[in-house]
């Protein structure tokens, strides 16, 4: 009862306290928040020719400086048809998503019609709340077509994972307020400006009524990233640590009690500590502010993990870093990128999926799309690698691990179709790294192509002129108008018919 109590205290005392200052902040909301209405089309990543059903949805957004809107990435995630839609006006205007971020899951919609902004003023962004202070937060959550006010006690201020990735994990704040389905991109506001946007609730019996929102720093550097007209992912340190609390640890580095510190475990290749980090390196300080033995720093007077130093960096930008290595101080000096190489595990939306199809047999590379559509279909040492895939550095003999998605059954292949799930070792006896090497495998070779696969499986085995002389069939059977969708320099290609792949 008492926390009850407590709890309606807080949320009713800045509501008589400040009573003008709350009817200015709504004022200003329903000027400036909107309902964005998405109709939208996700690719079938297990018939990767096919460009998926569609499906409509709505969200919300606000306006920001320079007459754009700032939203959620899956507000607007494999849109076709956008509109926008102010409070208390009939009119929808079209949209235009101008910038997306799914790491962070953010997006910029700009509305193109003048008229649209009249009125409007801008909504101004603030710092990071207080814990057990109040937000609001507006959108259009189902239940009704009206601009919605919830409010929250901040209740946390952590890293989290951002399930729109898949992959990501970044700074968040929860809040004891749902976010439901309409809620999301909708501003989080406290005295009058945005402290974050609402993106993600937490679901099921365990718990109720919390939500949560990304804030503003988060915020701020998807803005000043696409200041150039692009947006670049998130950089990343591309180590794994761990916490230096052990006294027993401690005392086998030779490192004093402290409580500064944390060991380095592991160096992932071609990330940015590649040959600049070793193992069992104590990391003292990053840019300057010392690291707690739990990995903590002190940044805007809160204390958050040692990475969000660098998630406020760009591709090409400097850490720096004092390194306790063999018992002396060193400084090391980092240029960071991407890490590139865990990026099978991000969702896609607007990509299609690439493939190529040789006599009913489905070739795909592996992505979290692609597991996520096998699920059962997919073997034991599938499953294995895509768990092990970064964790292990598996990415350094196989950059791409390529699959038999599926074989679409006809009289060529019918005896193959238990052999779907599993990963291609070689092909004709050249080994398959990525996506791009399947296509000239399959056309070397004698008159029969053998496909062979990870785990010395029994090998699929096709007679070639066969494959030729059924493909039209197969491809007329199942609705397929292209054998292949590949890339090539980065530049995604279709072709019509699998004699015009061949390499030149």
């Amino acid at each position: 009862m008492r926390f009850g109590i407590w709890k309606l205290t807080l949320v009713l005392l800045p509501f008589f306290a400040g009573c003008g200052r709350e009817d200015g902040q709504l004022r200003e909301a329903k000027k400036n928040v909107v309902m964005i209405e998405v109709t939208a089309q996700i690719w079938d990543y297990r018939l990767p020719w096919n460009p998926g059903t569609v499906s409509s949805s709505r969200g919300a957004g606000f306006v920001i400086e320079g007459n754009r809107i700032l939203t959620n990435a899956h507000v607007i995630s494999g849109a076709r048809y956008i509109t926008v839609q102010r409070e208390a006006d009939p009119r929808k205007y079209p949209g235009k998503v101008l910038h997306v971020a799914h790491d962070c899951d953010l997006a910029l919609v700009e509305v193109q019609d003048p008229e649209f902004f009249k009125g409007t003023t801008a909504l101004s962004l603030g710092g990071m709340p207080d814990l057990e202070s109040v937000v609001s937060v507006y959108g259009f959550p189902i239940g009704g077509d009206r601009l919605s006010v919830t409010r929250g006690v901040v209740s946390r201020i952590d890293y989290n994972s951002y399930t729109h990735s898949g992959r990501e994990s970044h700074l968040a704040i929860q809040i004891d307020a749902a976010i439901n389905p309409g809620n999301s991109g909708g501003p989080v506001m406290q005295s009058d400006k945005v402290v974050g946007v609402a993106f993600q609730g937490f679901r099921g019996d365990v718990a109720q009524n919390v939500g949560y929102m990304i804030p503003t720093p988060v915020i701020r550097r998807f803005l000043k990233d696409v200041e150039d007209g692009h947006y670049d992912h998130y950089v990343d340190i591309a180590i794994r640590w761990m916490p230096l609390e052990n006294p027993a640890m401690r005392k086998y580095l030779h490192r004093p009690n402290d409580g500064l510190g944390v060991v380095v475990t592991d160096i992932f290749s071609e990330g940015s500590s590649d040959g600049m980090l070793k193992k069992e390196d104590v990391l003292l300080s990053i840019d300057g502010h010392p690291i707690e033995s739990d990995g903590s720093v002190r940044l805007d007077g809160q204390p958050v993990q040692l990475e969000e130093i660098v998630e406020r960096k760009f591709a090409g930008d400097q850490v720096e870093l004092e390194v306790w290595r063999k018992q002396a101080l060193e400084k090391v000096a980092l240029t960071l990128r991407p890490a590139e190489m865990f990026s099978m595990y991000e969702n896609l939306y607007e990509e299609a999926p690439r493939y190529v199809l040789y006599g009913g047999l489905v070739f795909q590379p592996l992505t979290s799309n692609l597991m996520a559509g096998l699920l059962g279909a997919a073997d034991l040492r599938l499953r294995q690698t895509y768990a092990l895939f970064g964790q292990d550095q598996l990415y350094r003999e196989t950059p791409e691990p390529v699959i038999l998605s599926s074989v679409l059954p006809d009289r060529l292949n019918v005896y193959l179709g238990g052999m779907a799930g599993q990963i291609v070792r070689e092909i004709n006896g050249r080994r398959i790294r990525t996506l791009a090497d399947v296509i000239p495998a399959l056309e070397s070779g004698g008159e029969r192509t053998v496909i062979r696969f990870e785990g010395d499986q029994r090998p699929a085995v096709l007679k070639k002129s066969e494959v030729d002389r059924v493909m039209p069939r197969i491809m007329a059977q199942y609705g397929i108008k292209e054998t292949s969708r590949t890339e090539v320099n980065g530049r995604r290609l279709a072709k019509g018919s699998f004699s015009e792949e061949k390499p030149k």
